[in-house]
């Protein structure tokens, strides 16, 4: 049976189906405690489940939308999970201008392929420089490969972002990698998700 989300608070199928599976990649793989910067927490359904399932952990959500950040808070609010900070601003693409310091690990859940690609740039120079040595940043959802097929479920998803924003679309996974490696990321792991997604795992060298 659904839950009625709490009022400004906005639900995503989406978030429902996968967050388990989300969990339970990350629970084995995040620090045993310190500070997750959660990048674009849209919603904050994640930020909730996540925090909630891990106490030992403290969970900063942020977005750059007014409406996503007031949803968060409204989840916030409502769940009344200790270790879930309040949601700050902040705008991928302007790693510069991000109102934190330091993080131990990252999480980024569905964006890189909902935002043009300058956020993926910023996505990744920002956790070069917050993230610890063996810090991890941790990516969720569909790519390219260029060594495997890819599902035509993601082919029509791919073809759909675009017509929406041609600044969106699925990324290649190699270029995902590049990227972080130009900033001391290193890929750790990649592991298949429900759904044709990924977790990728990048730890600061």
């Amino acid at each position: 049976m659904a839950v009625a989300p709490p009022p400004a608070a906005r639900q995503s199928p989406s978030s429902a189906r996968n967050k388990d599976p989300i969990l339970a990649a990350l629970r084995p793989r995040l620090p045993s405690a310190g500070l997750v910067l959660e990048i674009a927490a849209g919603a904050g359904e994640h930020a909730v489940h996540l925090a909630g399932a891990l106490p030992h952990l403290s969970w900063r959500p942020t977005d750059p939308d007014p409406e996503a950040l007031a949803s968060i808070e409204a989840w916030r609010d409502h769940a009344a999970v200790p270790n879930l900070l309040a949601p700050l601003r902040l705008d991928a693409a302007d790693p510069d201008a991000w109102p934190v310091e330091a993080a131990h690990a990252l999480v980024n859940i569905n964006m890189i392929h909902i935002s043009p690609w300058a956020a993926t740039v910023g996505l990744m120079a920002g956790a070069g420089r917050l993230l610890p040595p063996g810090g991890g940043l941790f990516l969720y959802g569909p790519y390219l490969e260029d060594e495997l097929e890819t599902a035509p479920s993601n082919l029509a998803f791919d073809t759909s972002l675009k017509s929406r924003d041609p600044a969106w679309g699925l990324r290649r996974r190699e270029d995902v990698t590049a990227l972080a490696a130009g900033h001391g990321l290193t890929l750790a792991e990649r592991l298949a998700m429900p759904a044709n997604n990924l977790i990728l795992v990048f730890r600061k060298v």
